[in-house]
C-alpha cells in the first residue's frame, strides 16, 4: 500500500468511528423538544453505510472513471479529509445544541454566523463533501452515484423535518434566515 492508500484507510476509518461516536455521545436528553423526529437518524444511518458500502463494491465490479492519473485520487481524499475536519468543527460551534436526532434545546437560538450565514445546514454540506470525495477516490462515475444519491436524499428529508420544527419553534425569524441563506451549498442550493 502507497501512503494515499493508507490515508484514505485511515480517514475511512476515522469517518466512521466519528459518525459513531456522534450518534451514541450527542443524542437529545429527555426533556428536549423532539417530537418531530420520526428516526431520521435511522434513515441516515442505513443510506450512509449502504452509500459506502455500494460505491466501493461497484468501483470493484465496474469502470466507468471519471478522470484519468492520478490527480483525481488526491482530489478525493482531500474532499474527504475537508468533510470530516469541517464537520467536526461545525458540531463543536454548535456545542450542547448539536444532536445527532432532531431537538429544540431549551435557550436555542438560530446560529446565523460563520458558515450558518449562507448555509443553513453545514454539517450536512460537509458530510456530502466527504461523500463526494469518496465517489472522486474511488474513480468511478456508478460508485460516485453510490456514494452521493443516498445520503443527499436522507439528508433532504431530515432537512425538511429540522426546517419544520425550527419553523415551529422560531416561526417569522426561521422563515427570514431561510430567505437569507441557502440549504446546502452557498449561493447555489
Amino acid at each position: 500500500m502507497n501512503v494515499l492508500q493508507v490515508l484514505f484507510a485511515v480517514s475511512m476509518a476515522v469517518w466512521f468511528v466519528s459518525e459513531f461516536l456522534y450518534k451514541n455521545i450527542l443524542k437529545s436528553g429527555k426533556e428536549d423538544k423532539k417530537d418531530k423526529d420520526k428516526s431520521t437518524l435511522n434513515i441516515l444511518w442505513f443510506a450512509i453505510p449502504f452509500s459506502i458500502l455500494g460505491a466501493v463494491l461497484v468501483s470493484h465490479l465496474t469502470t466507468l472513471p471519471i478522470a484519468g492519473g492520478s490527480w483525481i485520487y488526491y482530489a478525493g481524499e482531500g474532499f474527504i479529509l475537508i468533510g470530516i475536519i469541517f464537520r467536526f468543527i461545525i458540531i463543536r460551534s454548535l456545542g450542547k445544541y448539536f444532536t445527532v436526532d432532531v431537538t429544540i434545546k431549551q435557550g436555542h437560538k438560530i446560529k446565523k454566523v460563520g458558515f450558518y450565514k449562507y448555509i443553513r445546514h453545514p454539517s450536512y454540506t460537509f458530510s456530502l463533501l466527504t461523500s463526494l470525495g469518496l465517489g472522486l477516490y474511488l474513480n468511478n462515475w456508478l460508485s460516485m452515484a453510490f456514494a452521493v444519491i443516498p445520503p443527499f436524499l436522507a439528508f433532504t428529508h431530515r432537512i425538511n423535518i429540522e426546517e419544520q420544527a425550527l419553523i415551529e419553534q422560531f416561526g417569522d425569524e426561521y422563515i427570514q434566515y431561510r430567505k437569507n441563506t441557502k440549504k446546502l451549498i452557498p449561493f447555489i442550493y
